[in-house]
């Protein structure tokens, strides 16, 4: 009788027991080379972020405009009951401006000191899950907001730069 078979009469504790064991044969070097981002796009391109910076994602919402701030923030949203301010990726990267649709959304992030940001994307495509040596850093210096490239197949997405992309003064 396999093993499967095993778990399979003794119930769902069987079937829990079978994955951790299965979970602990990766070695800690398998865990610790692998990465996770969110993977979005903007203008039909792919992009990512950092899955450790995500703190939601969230559906199209009414976005207040404020006055007096930079174009690239198109104002701030209400978040059950907390204040975000929302940046137009679009607008911040100097693409064509669009309407939302049905399929953009607002990808909430962690910030620093507490602060909370949301990045208004086209769309929200997945969660990818590479190891270290697919991701490629960027050979120039002068990539808007890009650091590295992550390799997809036969596609590259480019991996987001927050710190330059959140800097407004850039």
């Amino acid at each position: 009788m396999s093993a499967r078979e095993t778990a399979a009469e003794a119930g769902p504790r069987a079937f829990e027991a079978l994955a951790r064991a299965a979970a602990r044969r990766e070695t800690a070097d398998e865990r610790s080379l692998r990465r996770e981002f969110v993977t979005f796009t903007l203008d039909g391109d792919p992009y990512a972020l950092p899955i450790e910076r995500v703190r939601e994602i969230v559906r199209m919402r009414a976005i207040t405009p404020v006055p007096r701030v930079p174009a690239a923030i198109r104002g701030v949203i209400s978040l059950r009951g907390e204040v975000v301010e929302v940046l137009d990726l679009r607008r911040r990267f100097g693409l064509p401006d669009r309407a939302p649709t049905r399929a953009s959304r607002i990808v909430v992030l962690h910030g620093e000191d507490g602060m909370v940001t949301g990045l208004l994307v086209d769309s929200v495509r997945d969660v990818l899950r590479i190891t270290e040596d697919l991701v490629r850093p960027t050979d120039r210096g002068d990539c808007e907001g890009v650091s590295a490239l992550l390799s997809r197949g036969d596609q590259f997405v480019s991996l987001l730069d927050l710190e330059r992309v959140l800097d407004l003064a850039g």
